[in-house]
C-alpha cells in the first residue's frame, strides 16, 4: 500500500498522543479502476473519496485479516478474491483498506489506507482478481 489516508493518519495520531482512543475496526479491501477524467483516484482516497470502485458484476468488497505487525508492517494472512458475474470489473489499478464494506450516501467510507496495484489487471466477465497471503502490505516507516 502507498499511503494511509489523512483521516487515519489523524486516528493514528491522536491514539498515540493520548488525545483519543482508536477501536481496531473491521477492515474490507476494495479495488478501484482507471482514474477518472480527471486523473485524481489516488488523490481522492487520501482525502477519504471513493472515486471509481469496481460496482456491480458480482464485486463486493471483501473481508481482510492481517499479520500482527513486525518490523513495521503487515500483510494480508489469507487469499483475497474478486470474481466477475454477469459482467466485467474493469481494469483494476488501485486497492484500499477500508473500515466498512458500505459507502456512505456522500460516496465517502472510512479509507486506512490505499495504494496502486503493481500490475494493473482487465477483469472481464468470468475471471477473477486475487491478492494472495501476504502480497497485500501495509508498512509505516
Amino acid at each position: 500500500m502507498s499511503a494511509i489516508s489523512n483521516e487515519y493518519e489523524n486516528k493514528i495520531l491522536d491514539h498515540i498522543l493520548g488525545t483519543a482512543a482508536l477501536t481496531s475496526p473491521s477492515v474490507y479491501v476494495a479495488l478501484f479502476t482507471a482514474s477518472d477524467s480527471t486523473g485524481n483516484t489516488l488523490e481522492n482516497l487520501e482525502q477519504g473519496i471513493l472515486t471509481n470502485e469496481v460496482v456491480g458484476n458480482g464485486y463486493s468488497r471483501q473481508s481482510a485479516t492481517f499479520t500482527a505487525a513486525s518490523g513495521g508492517s503487515a500483510s494480508n494472512s489469507s487469499n483475497l478474491t474478486w470474481t466477475a458475474s454477469g459482467g466485467a470489473f474493469g481494469t483494476i489499478v488501485a486497492c484500499a483498506i477500508i473500515d466498512s464494506d458500505q459507502t456512505d450516501s456522500a460516496g465517502q467510507g472510512g479509507i486506512i489506507a490505499y495504494g496502486s496495484i503493481a500490475s494493473e489487471k482487465t477483469i472481464a466477465d468470468g475471471d477473477s482478481f486475487q491478492i494472495s497471503t501476504g502480497n497485500l502490505t501495509l508498512s509505516l516507516a
